[in-house]
């Protein structure tokens, strides 16, 4: 094994641009994949949230980043973090964009290694208000090599578990979209004139959220988990981060948590019973249909989105707002019907995820031993 810098297995090292943002144009109905560092969270990125111009491109210092290199976010709370990027994309100047050379290095490998030595590349972030770093860090950051074909078992033998996770994870989406397709179907596109005209809070309880003190806060698992906002949001269930020794509202598990501050309307389920801070709201079934409470606050979105924006400073949505916006109430026996149909799917929602779980933090407690060599992998046949 020998010892270098990640420069030494790079093609090339570049960063990327944005467009000029008073102008909308460069944003709207663009088809160039356009990532910023929100979007790396050490994944695989499939697909971006946002998209620019060819018109957006031309205009700014973006580049097109090709699919296999890894993304390293430079700026802000998600400094380095590190991604792969699976599809070819541009991104903002926050990203260092390593291409790899494949003759000297395992892209995979490349990437697990940069995830297993976060601790020691965030720390040379500096700056005041927000943690930077810069792309000759990260060149110059020391890399292990051992010799390729040990490298690549070793991507193997991670990947397998990432792999899986993906599959989880797309499972999880589709039975989402089934979910709210069925939804929609029923009583959206087919609703009754008999149904009731009513309110979210004739089928649901709504509790908003409210902060313990800040020196209450802890990240060693003491105490109550404590969600202040849609920080940690996952696909469905938020991770933990947080904790606090007194806890104020507390949500319990399968309700609905929905953020009440600008971006107003995001989404996610309480895994288990957490304390909530004034970021959330937490929304749960007067009489047991979950599911209906859950795919009816979804298919408010739209509705919601009319509070973004609002006030002096950033959107919210207060409890009578909240607690007021208007629904059709289905019959009960509609309401059976979909909650026998939908409830198993999304409990096979949160089995996968509990699986996903298990499989991080087998992965997770591989990765450091198979990067400093305590686990011998070149008689491994994968």
């Amino acid at each position: 094994m020998r010892n270098g810098k990640i420069s030494d297995v790079c093609a090339n090292v570049y960063s990327g641009g944005t467009p000029n943002k008073k102008h909308d144009e460069y944003y709207a109905g663009g088809n160039i994949p356009w990532l910023n560092t929100s979007e790396i969270k050490f994944n695989r990125i499939y697909a971006t949230e946002k998209f620019i111009t060819d018109e957006g491109y031309s205009a700014s210092s973006a580049k097109w980043v090709p699919a296999n290199a890894i993304i390293v976010a430079m700026y802000g709370a998600t400094a380095a973090r590190v991604a792969i990027s699976k599809i070819p994309l541009t991104t903002n100047q926050a990203c260092c964009n390593l291409i790899i050379d494949a003759s000297k290095a395992d892209y995979r490998y490349v990437y697990y290694w940069l995830c297993s030595r976060y601790t020691q590349l965030a720390a040379l972030a500096n700056g005041g208000a927000q943690q930077n770093l810069n792309a000759g860090q990260i060149k110059d950051f020391p890399i292990a090599l051992p010799h390729i074909d040990v490298q690549r078992k070793i991507a193997d033998l991670l990947s397998t578990f990432d792999d899986k996770i993906e599959v989880n994870n797309e499972i999880n989406e589709n039975l989402q979209e089934q979910a709210q397709a069925l939804y929609a179907n029923m009583f959206i596109h087919n609703a009754s004139d008999q149904w009731a005209e009513g309110v979210l809070s004739d089928v649901a309880d709504i509790a908003m959220g409210q902060s313990p003190k800040g020196d209450t806060y802890n990240e060693d698992g003491v105490g109550t988990v404590f969600f202040q906002g849609r920080g940690e949001f996952g696909f469905r269930f938020p991770t933990r981060r947080l904790f606090t020794t007194d806890p104020k509202r507390m949500a319990q598990s399968n309700d609905v948590l929905m953020s009440v501050r600008a971006p107003v309307g995001d989404l996610n389920v309480a895994y288990e019973p957490c304390c909530i801070g004034r970021g959330l709201g937490a929304i749960r079934s007067k009489d047991n249909h979950q599911s209906f409470v859950l795919y009816t606050v979804f298919s408010l979105r739209e509705k919601l989105d009319m509070f973004n924006g609002e006030g002096t400073v950033f959107g919210s949505i207060n409890r009578d707002a909240l607690n007021s916006m208007p629904i059709i109430i289905p019959t009960k026996d509609e309401l059976e019907r979909f909650e026998e149909i939908v409830a198993p799917m999304d409990a096979a929602i949160r089995n996968n995820y509990e699986e996903i779980c298990r499989l991080e933090a087998i992965r997770d407690s591989l990765l450091p031993r198979l990067m400093s060599g305590e686990i011998d992998v070149s008689n491994i046949q994968l």
